[in-house]
């Protein structure tokens, strides 16, 4: 699933859009999606809503955020990020250049 996901954005060069929302990613397809994400030039749009990612994933998301320089859209919620997950997005916020379009909620 996520980690086939991650290969084809690795080497995909047109896809701008991505909807994942309701599949159970997890924590372990949050971190194969978010590896891919630091290489890809083309993905604007990451919709992972309902996905099971707790903190773990989203420190992987977040540390993806900080050499991505593409993504200006990602929605992540009703996801277990949490208070602790939310920080870590906020300070990736803090660098990150180009995402214009954050959605956390529920």
């Amino acid at each position: 699933g996520a980690k086939a996901i991650a290969e084809a954005l690795r080497v995909n060069t047109t896809l701008t859009t991505l909807h994942l929302g309701y599949n159970e990613i997890g924590d372990d397809g949050a971190k194969a999606i978010a590896e891919a994400l630091r290489g890809n030039t083309t993905l604007t749009t990451l919709y992972w809503r309902d996905n099971k990612i707790g903190v773990d994933g989203v420190k992987a998301i977040a540390e993806a955020l900080l050499v991505n320089t593409t993504l200006t859209s990602l929605a992540l919620g009703r996801n277990k990020i949490g208070a602790d997950g939310a920080k870590v997005i906020a300070e990736a916020l803090r660098f990150n250049t180009t995402l214009t379009t954050l959605n956390l909620g529920g």
